[in-house]
Order: structure tokens, then C-alpha cells, then sequence
């Protein structure tokens, strides 16, 4: 029986982050919903990963944080991207797919 990898790839995890907010401010419990949603239940963002990344991300100047209430009246810190962080993003997209590519004709080829 073959081994399931579900987890991420290095470095995948900040791109999808940066991806999701780049839809609108989001707080962090949205943001993996709404990974999960998207992938089709594929990815479950586990909090131990998503926060550490949340911070990561603002430190490095790609999201900004500001507290707000969410729609059920909670206070939640909500992410945005910021202008590097789109750069980054659009970045981080293009050698994502340049690497999907080139894994695709290896596996076409490599028999």
C-alpha cells in the first residue's frame, strides 16, 4: 500500500496563506477554513502550523494585523495584504508553477 503524503511542501504552506488574503482581510480560523474548503478537505490546517505562519508572514512585512469584530461579535485579528506581500505572492505563485512544470515532464518522461 502506498504511503499518503498530505502534508505541505516547504514554503507551500506561506504561499497558500498569502493567496487566501490576498481575497480580502480574513482572520486566522477563516483563513483555514477556507484552505480546507478550497482543497476539498486535502489540507486541515492544524493551528500549531497556521499561527506560527501568520506571524512569520507579518513580520516579514507581507500581512498586516488589525483587531475587528467578526460576524458573530467576536474580536479576531484579521490579516491583509499588504504591497510586498502581493509581490511576494505573485512571486512565490510563478516559481511554484515553473516547478510544477518541470516536475510534470519528468514524470512524463521518466520511464
Amino acid at each position: 500500500m502506498a504511503e499518503e503524503k498530505t502534508e505541505l511542501l516547504k514554503g507551500t504552506l506561506d504561499m497558500l496563506v498569502l493567496k487566501v488574503v490576498a481575497l480580502g482581510p480574513i482572520h486566522g480560523y477563516a483563513i483555514a477554513q477556507r484552505i480546507q474548503q478550497i482543497s476539498r478537505d486535502f489540507f486541515q490546517l492544524q493551528q500549531g502550523s497556521l499561527y506560527p505562519a501568520l506571524h512569520r508572514l507579518e513580520d516579514r512585512g507581507w500581512l498586516r494585523a488589525q483587531w475587528k469584530a467578526t460576524e458573530t461579535g467576536r474580536e479576531a485579528k484579521f490579516y491583509a495584504l499588504t504591497p510586498r506581500g502581493r509581490k511576494q505572492l505573485e512571486a512565490e505563485v510563478r516559481n511554484w508553477e515553473q516547478m510544477t512544470d518541470a516536475v510534470a515532464l519528468i514524470l512524463r518522461t521518466a520511464e
